[in-house]
């Protein structure tokens, strides 16, 4: 099965990120622009949140706050939990569906954000891989 650092090199480009003092229309504006769910925020080269679509639901429309005056900072998830490009998909599909998130940074080992995984990421390596065993076994069984 692919590798998350063959993953990340075959999804290509760079993760999309906001910084913690945008505020969180800004975000979704950026998310919109880039048709993605989740954005990381930074300070400068440090990864400190992950804002998502739960995020904006849940802190902001529940709490009844406005997206033009409310900034990242404040509605953040702070605790990111993330992987290396040395663990597997399984791996990071077991991490996902234990603590029901979607999107996993992928840092390296000097913390260094390289790459955003998504359960949609995962599931397409996972879906392929799986045509590719059932194309061998056909291979082998009509031989």
């Amino acid at each position: 099965m692919q590798t998350l650092k063959q993953l990340l090199e075959e999804k290509g480009g760079l993760p999309v990120v906001v910084s913690p003092k945008d505020s969180v229309y800004h975000a979704l504006s950026v998310m919109a622009d880039n048709d993605v769910g989740a954005v990381l925020v930074m300070d400068g080269e440090k990864l400190i949140g992950i804002f998502t679509e739960r995020d904006y639901a849940r802190k902001v429309i529940l709490l009844g706050k406005n997206s033009r005056d409310t900034r990242i900072e404040e509605i953040m998830t702070q605790k990111v939990a993330y992987v290396t490009p040395a663990n597997s998909l399984e791996e990071c599909m077991s991490l996902m569906t234990q603590h029901r998130f979607r999107h996993l940074p992928v840092l390296d080992e000097n913390q260094e954000v390289v790459g955003v995984i998504s359960i949609g990421d995962l599931v397409k390596a996972t879906i392929s891989h799986q045509k590719f065993i059932i194309a061998q076994l056909e291979h082998y069984i009509t031989g």
